[in-house]
């Protein structure tokens, strides 16, 4: 499964480890050139945060990356770019994502991209979902699970559904040990990845998706929570929200087709 050149779509730092930092692991072994492209800081938007907090922002964003710098040289993959836009915000900035990522395609050239899969875990992850779509002409894309509320229980690295493509890995216990100190350099998350799995990752070939509607029926993931009026860590964003913003997107090659037609 594993090609010669991967680009994987990262919507924050520690996804990279959270969904696939074995699979990672057995690409480079198998002599895979592996390249990242981070579409956030992974920090939300200032506003979202205690006004006592603000101060610190950019030190907050700092460290974040930092993180990530270190996550990328214990994986020994490299960096293709990033775009620094808040964390909650991809859905806002398509046509700058598509661009980034269309700009690395073009650099790096993989035979293959990797994306979060479409499962409602995050609202950011669902996006580069949808944009890794817009690339499957280009390149064979597939995606890796993370995390899920499918059936109201959290599930983390699993498909809830069952398809012919999908491949589970079993980590030995080398692989969790690494994972589990890998998921450590990210001090400041620690308390958001408690429910991350250590003994298996799972990847497919990208599913086609329907992108006008949720990946599941509700509360996904990142609703479980707003029923608190106001806190920064809920994200009170509406699914509907964000397939509207899918729906509304015309990548370039697309316009450029309709032109020519």
């Amino acid at each position: 499964m594993f090609r010669q050149r991967l680009l994987i779509l990262v919507p924050h730092p520690d996804d990279e480890v959270v969904g696939c930092a074995a699979l990672i692991g057995r690409a480079r072994a198998a002599g895979a050139q592996v390249f990242t492209l981070l579409l956030t800081t992974g920090i939300p938007p200032i506003e979202r945060m205690w006004p006592w907090e603000r101060a610190s922002y950019r030190d907050r964003i700092a460290l974040r990356m930092s993180e990530y710098d270190r996550s990328l040289a214990q994986l020994d993959v490299v960096d293709a770019g990033r775009l620094t836009i808040p964390s909650r915000t991809v859905k806002d900035h398509l046509p700058d994502a598509y661009g980034l990522i269309r700009d690395a395609i073009e650099a790096v050239r993989p035979d293959m991209m990797w994306a979060p899969a479409y499962e409602g875990g995050h609202q950011d992850h669902d996006t580069a979902n949808f944009l890794g779509s817009l690339f499957r002409d280009r390149v064979d894309v597939w995606e890796f699970a993370e995390y899920t509320y499918w059936g109201g229980k959290v599930r983390s690295n699993w498909f809830p559904e069952t398809a012919r493509t999908t491949m589970s890995i079993q980590l030995s216990d080398e692989e969790r040990a690494a994972k589990r100190a890998r998921l450590d350099v990210y001090a400041s998350e620690r308390g958001n990845l408690s429910y991350v799995e250590r003994d298996c990752e799972t990847v497919r070939p990208l599913l086609a998706h329907d992108y006008s509607a949720p990946s599941h029926p509700p509360p996904l993931f990142y609703q479980r929570f707003q029923w608190v009026p106001y806190h920064p860590r809920v994200d009170h964003t509406r699914p509907q929200d964000v397939t509207r913003a899918f729906n509304d997107f015309a990548p370039p090659k697309q316009v450029e087709r309709f032109i020519a037609v």
